[in-house]
């Protein structure tokens, strides 16, 4: 990296420039978040919920916005690592210079009208249901009637020979070998010793990059990165099916709706967020392993900080485009670029900073990738501390846990080549402090005196490590997700920005614009438009510590606070305490 100073605009020095210290660029601010894979179970139901809220619908079937993967494992859709076959994210040119690996504009012309570099169906899987009619209607006989796959495809029967979740706790075993792109790049050794260390769970939602390929690819323009907040969507009016944005994208998150002809991809579940709430994905996890916060960002560096030439300093070339929040220069920085102080002071509370840059234990997804992914993840701690208690020894003992790291080389690979480009150091240092804090909590736990040398064996103090300790072990809801509100929700700057339009607003779409339906929220049911008053219902409503009213009848479960018993869920009782038909009781409507 070199510290040649970036073009600026008038103003800069408002933000202050110490001795030394390279000047700030133009501020950004970024939604992102962070995924404990420690925590992680595998239930699958961050899957199900954004399913059921965003692809449950026509020419989507085989799409999952979010998904669980066990790896070691081929992944969804089928090897979608193996970018020699799929051409997805960016190369560095000799001259420094980035360029899509699909190729430049010249190649994406001469292929517009067939791009022949994407998964097929058999790639993601061809989405079934099952025969009910027949499980149903079957007449009286000797057999149990059975209830066949057929294709939501081709209405055809078929065999069921990969899915989604194929894998699943299949991690290490020896058919998954050959095909892991992962393990395939690691040596013999690792091949044939693998399944004796572990698997782990691992989420995956579209990365919303801060250089994303499937923007830069993408010949309509329909793909766009939201300058208030990072988010990365397809404008569904521009969308002209051309599937570059697939082929482009290096996770394969972008999805190709057959029944539209559109792109679609994970929107963030941005009208939730617009109004400060989590994510579906991230309301509903079982295990509470999800963050979201905001970053500050310089975006005069990002081209830069993606272009360094050894693939194992992009994690710490995107840590440095990281702004500190607290630096009174960033602050002012973020003040000149029209940054509201609330989206600061939650920069500066935000838990993705503190886990990615300040405690330095979450890593980004293929850093390689050249993307500059803004979801981020803690390696798995637990297989190494359950490695130990299998063999006798203490499993909480700072000793054994440093010791089961060196030794344990195997995993650490594969880690680093999810998250660091194959460099260990950083992955070594994350599983360290991650042992450190169990070791020194215990200490606490059990009345013994704090033992400041395990923290700093880490580089660590001991108070960093509470702190580090209270965010992934004890973070409340508020903690977990500091979510600001967006520009003209609140009164302070209402009517700042007009009304923005679900990217996926149009005929047979998730139900966010004014011809489907609402999943959420007060309009559950009926034809709405995805308007920030509407999510803005939804957040009263799953707040309050009153009972709301029903709407048309009607109740739904998914917004039912709690309390009381809602109308609609029962019969109306009568005078008499017993249940009656619905419109004679008193008060009923």
């Amino acid at each position: 990296m070199t510290d040649t100073e970036p073009n600026r605009s008038v103003g800069a020095t408002a933000a202050g420039e110490g001795a030394g210290r390279r000047p700030i660029g133009r501020v950004m601010a970024q939604v992102a978040m962070v995924m404990n894979l420690d925590k992680c179970i595998g239930c699958h139901t961050c899957s199900v919920t954004c399913k059921q809220a965003w692809t449950n619908r026509g020419g989507v079937e085989y799409v999952w916005f979010n998904n669980v993967e066990t790896r070691p494992g081929q992944g969804y859709p089928r090897t979608y690592q193996d970018q020699e076959r799929w051409r997805g994210g960016w190369v560095r040119k000799p001259n420094g210079r980035l360029v899509p690996r699909a190729g430049g504009r010249l190649k994406r012309l001469a292929t517009i009208f067939a791009n022949p570099v994407m998964p097929s169906i058999q790639d993601y899987y061809e989405p079934w249901t099952y025969d009910y009619e027949t499980l149903v209607n079957a007449p009286l006989g000797d057999d149990f009637p059975v209830a066949t796959p057929r294709s939501v495809i081709s209405d055809e029967p078929m065999k069921v020979e990969w899915s989604a979740n194929w894998d699943d706790n299949l991690g290490g075993g020896p058919e998954l070998v050959s095909q892991d792109p992962i393990l395939r790049r690691l040596g013999d050794e690792v091949k044939l010793s693998f399944e004796d260390t572990f698997m782990f769970y691992l989420p995956r939602i579209c990365e919303h990059c801060l250089n994303p390929t499937c923007v830069a690819a993408c010949p309509s323009g329909a793909l766009y990165k939201r300058a208030e907040d990072g988010i990365v969507l397809v404008d569904q009016d521009r969308c002209r099916g051309w599937r570059m944005c697939v082929t482009g994208c290096p996770y394969k998150k972008v999805y190709f709706n057959h029944k539209t002809g559109k792109a679609e991809k994970c929107t963030f579940c941005y009208p939730r967020v617009e109004v400060g709430m989590p994510t579906i994905c991230s309301e509903t996890c079982v295990g509470r392993l999800r963050y979201l916060g905001v970053v500050l960002y310089d975006a005069e560096r990002v081209a830069e900080a993606a272009s360094v030439e050894d693939e194992k300093d992009l994690y710490e070339a995107q840590l440095e485009v990281f702004l500190d929040p607290t630096d009174p220069r960033v602050r002012a920085a973020a003040r000149r670029d029209g940054i509201p102080d609330r989206w600061v002071d939650s920069a500066e509370r935000s838990p993705i900073y503190a886990l990615a840059k300040r405690f330095r234990v979450a890593l980004p997804l293929h850093p390689e990738y050249r993307t500059m992914p803004m979801v981020w993840y803690i390696p798995p701690l637990s297989p190494v501390v359950d490695t130990l208690t299998r063999t006798g020894h203490d499993g909480e003992e700072a000793g054994n846990l440093f010791g089961a790291i060196d030794a344990l080389r195997i995993p650490i690979e594969y880690l680093a080549e999810l998250f660091t480009a194959g460099d260990t150091a950083p992955v070594d240092l994350v599983l360290r402090r991650l042992a450190a804090m169990r070791s020194y909590m215990r200490r606490i736990n059990l009345g013994q005196e704090r033992d400041e040398s395990i923290a700093s064996a880490v580089g660590m103090t001991g108070t960093q490590i509470e702190d580090m300790y209270r965010l992934l072990a004890l973070a409340k809801y508020d903690e977990r997700y500091v979510i600001p509100t967006a520009y003209g929700v609140d009164e302070a700057d209402r009517g700042v920005i007009e009304e923005i339009g679900c990217s996926l607003d149009f005929e047979g779409g998730p139900g966010m614009g004014g011809v489907g339906e609402v999943p959420f929220g007060e309009a559950s049911g009926r034809p709405n438009e995805a308007t920030v008053e509407n999510y803005q219902a939804l957040r009263d409503r799953q707040t309050s510590d009153h009972r709301q009213a029903a709407t048309d009848g009607r109740v739904n479960l998914l917004n039912w606070d709690g309390n009381g018993r809602p109308d609609g869920l029962f019969p109306p009782r009568g005078r008499d305490g017993t249940e009656t038909e619905r419109g004679e009781g008193p008060g009923s409507t």
